[in-house]
Order: structure tokens, then sequence, then C-alpha cells
């Protein structure tokens, strides 16, 4: 089996149309031999989006996020490009750079400002079919140096259904190496806690889709409140994904959220802005996010 395209060549490989991407297939030798590492290139950066307790308001991890900075189109959305890199496999030495570019910048806030504070990373469901699964996973954090419990691993419940026996072996290495896992987009899948529990799994995180109306709508209230009641009797931590108003915040507190993300919390920043933010304060807790706390509970008191 020839090897995975390098890193570089996956973005190479994407052009941008005024209406539509199409994906260009690159002839086997030039995937073999890419001359611009992507890097070089400078087409992929990284943003940042912190995860917070609801007590108290203490940063617990920041997530990675890919972002492509096209040369002539400007920045694009993982939307836009994502799925077209599934499908055509681009996406193995995608994830694989973003893991080994989130291990080095968890390592470097250490190292340069005492920052231990946990990197999540999201991996696709191709990534999580090759014959090697952990391979990526395991070299990033040797090459970086880093302590595996300052990094956490997000699936979603589909990646980890395609073969759930195999699934639960991986899982379990990562978790005896102190890698954290997540359960992305939860609720959006098959959604079984009854299979979920018997996975080595640390927290789940609701889907965006289930927050987004939440101060409205009685539906999302009851499967949020399902969700967390089922997922803490499992011993389970839960996040709210894209809080964006102080009312869903204040919803998911009174439902019993463990942690919530989301651009209310901190839109996503680049390493070197929110090392500031992080830096901010020595105990990794931000002001900022109390504060949003405080004035969610203000704005909702009667």
């Amino acid at each position: 089996m020839p090897p995975w395209p390098a890193a570089g060549s996956a973005f190479a490989a994407l052009r941008i149309h005024d209406d539509y991407l199409e994906v260009i297939q690159e002839e086997h030798e030039g995937l073999r031999g890419v001359t611009a590492a992507l890097t070089s290139a400078a087409q992929a950066m990284l943003d940042h989006g912190l995860g917070a307790a609801l007590a108290g308001g203490r940063i617990l991890s920041v997530e990675a996020l890919l972002r492509w900075r096209h040369p002539q189109k400007g920045l694009i959305w993982p939307t836009s490009f994502v799925p077209l890199a599934e499908q055509t496999g681009l996406i193995v030495p995608l994830d694989s750079w973003v893991l080994a570019q989130a291990c080095r910048q968890a390592q470097a806030w250490l190292c340069e400002g005492g920052l231990n504070v946990k990197v999540a990373v999201n991996l696709s469901a191709m990534q999580f079919r090759c014959p090697d699964p952990l391979d990526s996973i395991i070299s990033a954090i040797h090459s970086a140096g880093l302590d595996p419990r300052c990094l956490e691993i997000e699936l979603t419940e589909s990646a980890l259904m395609i073969d759930p026996e195999r699934s639960a072996t991986a899982l379990k290495l990562l978790r005896s190496m102190g890698v954290s896992i997540a359960i992305d987009d939860f609720g959006t899948g098959y959604s079984s806690l009854s299979y979920l529990r018997r996975l080595p799994i640390d927290k789940l995180k609701i889907d965006r889709s289930f927050i987004r109306d939440l101060p409205t709508s009685a539906t999302d209230e009851s499967i949020v409140r399902a969700i967390v009641s089922l997922a803490h009797s499992v011993g389970l931590q839960v996040v709210a994904e894209g809080v964006e108003t102080p009312e869903q915040l204040e919803c998911i507190r009174a439902l019993d959220c463990d942690q919530w993300q989301g651009y209310y919390c901190c839109p996503p920043q680049p390493a070197a802005e929110l090392a500031e933010r992080l830096a901010a304060d020595a105990s990794i807790s931000s002001t900022g996010i109390r504060a949003a706390l405080t004035r969610a509970s203000r704005l909702l008191s009667p």
C-alpha cells in the first residue's frame, strides 16, 4: 500500500473555485515527492478554543481547530474543505499535522510560560480506521515531549461505532498512557450510552444543535437533561458545545453540565493571543470567563 500523502500535499490537492471546492487528483509520484510541506507553504494554521468549568470558570482545556489560509481566497473554514479531505483520504495527513502541532504548542506553553493546560484534538473516522490508528498520536506525544495527560482525543460516535471492538482496544491503550477521551457532537449519531459506558471514555460533548435553542425549546431541554443525567450515572463529564449567549449559559448550568465552550466563553484565537489570556492568571483561571458566568446569572435573575 502506498504511503498516505504528506501533509503539505493535502492542501495542495484542494483548489478553491468561485462557487465550490474541487478535489484535484495529483499523480502518484507528486504525492510521494511533494516539495512544499504544509508548514512551509504557510497555508494551515491552528486556532484554539477554550473549554471551561461551570463551577468557578477555571479553564480546563484548549481545543485545536484547523484553519486553511488560502493564498487567494483567504481564511477558509473546515466545513468547506474537511468533508472533501475525508472523501479523498487527505484528512489523514491533516489529522497528523494537527496532532503534531497541538502537542508541540501545549509543550511550548508549559516550557515557556508554565501554562499546564490540556489540549484537545478531534480525529476523523478515517484516521481511526488506519491500520495503526495510534501511531500518529504516540508519535506526536513523543516528538513534542508532552506528558500524555495533557492530551485529549475527541472522536465522534460514528467513528467509534464503525468497529466497536477495535475502538475499545485502541481507547484502552490511550487511556493506559494517560490520554483523555471525549465523544464529540454527542446526540447526532448512535447516542447509545448503554454501549458507550463500556468504552474507556471521560466525557461527552453535547452537540451545539441541542444548545442553540435551549432557552426556548422544551424538547432540547429534555434531551440535554437526559444526556447529563445518564452520563453522570456512568461517571462521565458533560460538556456543552457552542454556547453563544448568557441565556444558553444559564440553562446549561441549571441542567448541571460540567463544562462549556463556545464564543461566549472565548472566540477561537491563535496560540500567541491565547497564551496572553492564559498567562493573565497563574492558576489558569480566567477572570473574563468568571465574569461571563456572573453576567449570565444577573441577566436572567428575576
